[in-house]
């Protein structure tokens, strides 16, 4: 028996964040063997992730899993998995937008999608959510298109600048719940804190940060160091969990949650994004989109804080940590009810290695 197990894979940065990219078809099937094989590819279980390629932080620890689908409408099939850094664990059941934002390059890279003249549209089926996403890739290139990454589009969180990738999300309502809000409730109260407990793309929880006593503009490491503040977070979040009907999310990712406050400079609300047991050093695409949808659908705890634009109120500018992100927002408002149609993001990617990833071979047998 070989001493270790090769297993061709790309290694990708999408958004601000970065991982493997596997083709799904040359992993286990069994999600239990499977997440063993991520574990040791990963390194999970040091804060270093000294034995595997993760970077030690939460937004270097996810994996993305590419396939063709089945779906009438979906080009290929994204499947995410978030390693635990520290613990030796795996969670399926969220999604993440910033890698996503890799998936159509490397489709195109692994042979799955075939690029077109100028720009490639890739259509893509979140096997987490049940999103279904549209990927505008620039390929240029004669006689034969390929990926392009270098370019002039600029995110907060990656220095530099790269070739821009259009994301644009369809059907993030309810992703996990299959609501809007999911306790039919714009807001209500836990632990005596106003709260909006709504899913669009990632379910969440969202606070006014003056409730927790902050401002809402601090620093993402000066966050993590609040320890009395993100306990209690904590166990709201856990409340939160059961209401939304997700279970014990003890262990799990989501909900996510989120501190919201006026905006400091031109934008329309102020964030700090939570993954959930640390604060984003940037923000998530995921966690934008369902922030957007909190800003503008009405009766949340966003009420009040926000600063909408009256000429495009569509066009979300949250604040993070390290700038901004802007997100565009098609809804309606009928009857007081909100309603998302899509949400457009620019991100950008790039590749950063390609060959196989080795694994001992006791992992997966």
């Amino acid at each position: 028996m070989a001493e270790q197990i090769a297993i061709p894979c790309i290694f990708m940065r999408g958004g601000t964040s970065k991982g493997p990219f596997f083709n799904r078809n040359h992993l286990p099937d069994d999600l239990d063997r499977l997440a063993e094989v991520l574990i040791a590819a990963v390194g999970s279980g040091h804060a270093l992730n000294i034995d595997g390629i993760g970077g030690g932080a939460a937004v270097t620890t996810k994996v993305v899993m590419i396939s063709p689908s089945d779906h009438e409408w979906a080009d290929v099939d994204y499947f995410f998995a978030q390693v635990n850094v520290l613990e030796q664990r795996v969670d399926f059941s969220p999604t993440c937008g910033n890698m996503l934002a890799g998936v159509g390059p490397a489709a195109i890279t692994m042979g799955l999608v075939k690029p077109k003249a100028a720009t490639t549209a890739v259509k893509i089926r979140s096997v987490n959510t049940g999103a279904l996403v549209e990927a505008i890739v620039q390929t240029p290139g004669a006689p034969i298109p390929s990926v392009q990454y270098d370019g002039d589009a600029r995110i907060d969180g990656v220095p530099g600048t790269a070739a821009p990738i259009l994301l644009k999300f369809m059907g993030v309502v309810g992703s996990k719940t299959g609501a809007l809000f999911p306790t039919d409730k714009a807001q209500e109260q836990i632990d005596n804190i106003d709260v909006t407990l709504i899913d669009a793309a990632v379910p969440m929880m969202m606070v006014r940060a003056q409730d927790l006593g902050l401002s809402g503009h601090e620093a993402a490491a000066d966050i993590d160091k609040m320890t009395e503040v993100t306990d209690r977070m904590e166990v709201m979040r856990i409340e939160a969990g059961e209401r939304m009907g997700l279970g014990d999310v003890t262990e799990k990712v989501v909900p996510k949650m989120a501190l919201l406050s006026a905006p400091n400079a031109e934008g329309t609300i102020a964030a700090r994004y939570f993954m959930p047991w640390s604060c984003h050093p940037s923000m998530a695409v995921t966690g934008g989109i369902c922030i957007a949808s909190c800003v503008l659908a009405p009766g949340t705890i966003a009420a009040g804080l926000e600063r909408l634009n009256p000429e495009n109120p569509g066009h979300i500018v949250i604040e993070h940590p390290m700038g901004q992100m802007d997100v565009l927002v098609d809804y309606k408002i009928e009857g007081g009810q909100f309603e998302l149609v899509s949400a457009g993001i620019v991100r950008t990617a790039r590749l950063l290695m390609r060959g196989d990833i080795m694994i001992p071979s006791s992992v997966w047998v």
